[in-house]
């Protein structure tokens, strides 16, 4: 795999960290050895997975002459949050199109990411009701903005496409380096499953090097079904993008659809033993939508025996910890 093909805007600044977490692994039992890889460090306002993502979209941006971005999530996406830092950084206009799957779950005053878009000064949000066509709506106001005489770029929610999956190749080819100079040998790594890039990435990249490293994705939304098919079409084509030799067995991809709850971004019992556990043995923040419901399932795979006893799993810790702030009542 070649990816010095594809334009980058560098915003990485090295490895994050692989940090082993005995206190936590401890806690449930000791039957695995729980390291956590730290991409809740990446640069950005606050941190996250996007980042990586968005070192390949943005530069693919700028190269197309654009001078807007415009992009969707729900309404305390991560992505919109680290979408508009780095618009801020390369000083152009950010609009974001929020996605309220919860009715009611829109506060123009809330906390957490949306006290953030303001924060760094979006140019414009606009709420749609769940269901919506969100690429729709971003093509609509692409028009607008267009007659306007600006040239924006639309970049899909969570970036989840092949340059953004791309992204997450790289992330698993710097794990595997991190991993021979640590001397740790992983047998399993556990990531989040929501809109499709990093887990389709980090699952192509680790089938690309030949890792052997079993990859589980923990949904956040979507059934088992539904996701895995989502996963494995992003997959098969990033694969092709950069270059893997043959085609992407389907049992590469594997999902888990149990610790969703009633709905996306709910809170779940499970959610909040996860994060009130890793905060309280490893200092480690968690988020109430993602991190916290897929580090939920992962403890529940540790304790159904899924991993061999003994061996070592790496947590993919994507970020998200503003979304705590909205979700104060929750951890009271």
């Amino acid at each position: 795999m070649n990816l010095t093909q594809f334009p980058r805007r560098n915003y990485l600044q090295g490895p994050t960290p692989i940090e082993a977490a005995p206190r936590f692994s401890k806690a449930l039992g000791g039957k695995v050895n729980v390291f956590i890889k730290r991409d809740d460090l990446l640069p950005g306002c606050a941190g996250g997975n996007k980042t990586r993502k968005l070192d390949f979209c943005i530069a693919d941006a700028i190269e197309k002459g654009a001078d807007t971005i415009i992009t969707c999530g729900p309404v305390q996406s991560n992505h919109c949050r680290l979408t508009l830092s780095w618009a801020v950084k390369e000083e152009m206009d950010c609009h974001l199109i929020l996605e309220e799957r919860v009715p009611g779950s829109y506060k123009e005053d809330g906390s957490g990411n949306n006290f953030l878009f303001n924060l760094m000064g979006v140019k414009s949000t606009q709420v749609v009701p769940g269901g919506s066509d969100m690429m729709g709506e971003m093509e609509k106001l692409a028009k607008e903005l267009e007659a306007q005489g600006k040239k924006p770029y639309i970049i899909p929610g969570g970036a989840s496409n092949v340059l953004g999956a791309t992204g997450y190749v790289a992330c698993a080819q710097e794990i595997q380096q991190q991993l021979f100079q640590q001397n740790i040998n992983i047998t399993d790594i556990v990531v989040p499953s929501g809109s499709a890039g990093t887990h389709a990435g980090v699952a192509v990249g680790m089938y690309g090097i030949n890792s052997g490293i079993r990859v589980s994705g923990i949904n956040v939304s979507k059934p088992k079904d539904v996701q895995e098919e989502n996963v494995y079409k992003l997959a098969y084509e990033t694969a092709k993008a950069v270059g893997v030799c043959g085609e992407l067995p389907r049992g590469e991809i594997t999902c888990f659809d149990g610790y969703v709850g009633a709905g996306y971004s709910l809170p779940t019992d499970s959610m909040v033993e996860a994060v009130k556990l890793l905060a309280r043995t490893e200092a480690i923040l968690l988020d109430p939508v993602y991190s916290g419901k897929v580090m939920a399932g992962m403890i529940d795979l540790i304790r159904n025996d899924y991993f061999a006893p003994g061996t070592n799993v790496l947590f993919l810790h994507t970020g998200g910890s503003p979304a705590l702030y909205a979700y104060t009542d929750t951890f009271k």
